[in-house]
């Protein structure tokens, strides 16, 4: 089989050689996601030409494969008739996605093409908060009605098998289409046919609400293992599912927009090599700034200190150990608190617990440290006692406050609606750096005499 060995080079090579219908056998040999992967990195005018190759059956699958801003470019350069076949045929939360991001003109465009009940259902869609369950949930369900039998169920399904974004399980409403139960597929399949699905359906344990954060679904199907979960509106009434597919990017979305934050980003929505150098900039530059900014703290506190430092000049030369561990230190307990945090495991009301544990673990790893620099500096640097002491003792004191700061400063983030991930490392460094020159001036001051 070709498609093993396609690659863009013969990709291209193939299609500026006219050779179409060679392409078209390999591309229909390929899996979906391959295809979108591929042909994704075409210039429009090929990709254009690539994707009018697909058979009719293949093409939706895999341009809801394709990267949003090549879906957004290609969508528009189709015909009104392309572009018609593939929404109509797309599940409803992947058109909305898609629709999310565009100008509202071309919206306006390509909706006034499709049929009635595909815009109605998509325009329902975009009206949702951005992140909310019911801006990523599909309309297209199994939903069966109390008093079916079996039989009569599973011809329902027969008829509208196209139609449906999940199969693992159906959804049972009342005559108001208020939700009552669940019944899974296996069921239908391993009962007698005229056995009423009231008989066998088991109650509904949890449903989304439409305004419910995606974060709270998401933990659903992490806690439950559901690969599918319904979501009702404030009536109770069922008007879509969420599918694991979406839950994935979700996650994936969430842990890439956390790990920008904690290292001093400002989230993005594009992969890195979709992401332009004035973009990433952009990204990357308020953050600096803010942090360059705040490190005025520290010079300040070492220009008033700057008489001690010249009686005492080998203090300078522990400044940067002395900062570097108190921020390591801080760091190593914002990153385990924010994963915490992100997981449930704590909350605020555990701030107590959390700081007394962090304190126990703070005082154990200062200690080690302290005895070990202290050997250290007598050894290798050959300075005096005093100074030793100095400097470990600082050090001791400053890996206390930077896991106290550490792990309290997140669940406060949290608590007063902040995205805990913001006092990550970079942040803490900070506050911990100013914190670590005040005691070891304080102490230096106190031991040395200065």
């Amino acid at each position: 089989m070709r498609s093993d060995i396609m690659n863009i080079e013969e990709l291209r090579d193939l299609l500026n050689n006219k050779k179409l219908v060679e392409v078209k056998k390999i591309l229909q040999e390929m899996n979906e996601y391959d295809i979108a992967s591929l042909i994704e990195e075409l210039p429009d005018e090929q990709l254009i030409q690539a994707f009018r190759l697909l058979p009719k059956d293949m093409a939706t699958d895999v341009f809801v494969n394709i990267d949003e801003e090549v879906q957004r470019n290609l969508i528009a350069s189709l015909t009104t008739k392309e572009s018609k076949s593939i929404i109509e045929d797309m599940f409803t939360d992947d058109a909305a996605d898609l629709f999310e991001e565009m100008p509202a003109i071309l919206v306006t465009s390509l909706l006034s093409n499709v049929n009635s009940e595909t815009r109605n259902e998509i325009n329902k869609l975009l009206k949702y908060p951005e992140n909310s369950a019911g801006s990523l949930m599909a309309t297209e369900y199994i939903h069966l009605k109390e008093g079916l039998t079996i039989a009569e169920s599973i011809e329902r399904i027969r008829k509208q098998a196209d139609d449906f974004v999940s199969y693992d399980r159906c959804y049972v409403t009342d005559k108001e289409r208020k939700l009552i139960a669940t019944i899974s597929v296996k069921d239908l399949l391993i009962n007698k046919p005229d056995t009423l699905i009231d008989d066998v359906m088991e109650k509904c344990e949890h449903a989304a609400t439409t305004m419910m954060d995606q974060e709270e679904v998401a933990k659903y199907f992490q806690d439950y293992d559901y690969s599918s979960l319904p979501v009702v509106d404030s009536e109770q009434r069922l008007v879509g599912v969420i599918t694991i597919d979406d839950i994935m990017d979700i996650m994936e979305e969430e842990t890439t927009e956390d790990i920008e934050k904690m290292a001093a980003i400002v989230p993005t929505e594009k992969p890195y090599d979709k992401t332009g150098v004035f973009e990433t900039f952009k990204a990357r530059i308020p953050w600096l700034l803010l942090l360059m900014i705040s490190a005025t703290f520290t010079g300040k506190i070492i220009q008033n200190f700057e008489d001690q430092l010249a009686a005492y000049t080998i203090l300078t030369a522990f400044i940067p150990m002395l900062m570097d561990t108190g921020g390591n230190a801080g760091g190593q307990s914002s990153v385990s608190i924010i994963r915490a945090l992100s997981l449930n495991d704590i909350d605020f009301k555990d701030i107590g617990k959390v700081i007394f544990k962090e304190s126990r673990v703070a005082f154990l790893c200062a200690i080690t440290l302290g005895i070990c620099n202290f050997i250290k500096i007598l050894l290798i640097d050959k300075v005096s006692v005093l100074v030793a002491l100095t400097v470990c003792l600082t050090l001791t004191i400053t890996i206390i406050l930077a896991k106290i700061i550490g792990c309290s400063l997140p669940m406060i983030a949290k608590k007063i609606g902040f995205d805990p991930a913001v006092m990550a490392s970079p942040f803490i460094t900070t506050i911990v750096d100013a914190c670590s020159l005040l005691v070891y001036f304080k102490i230096a001051s106190l031991i040395l005499g200065l």
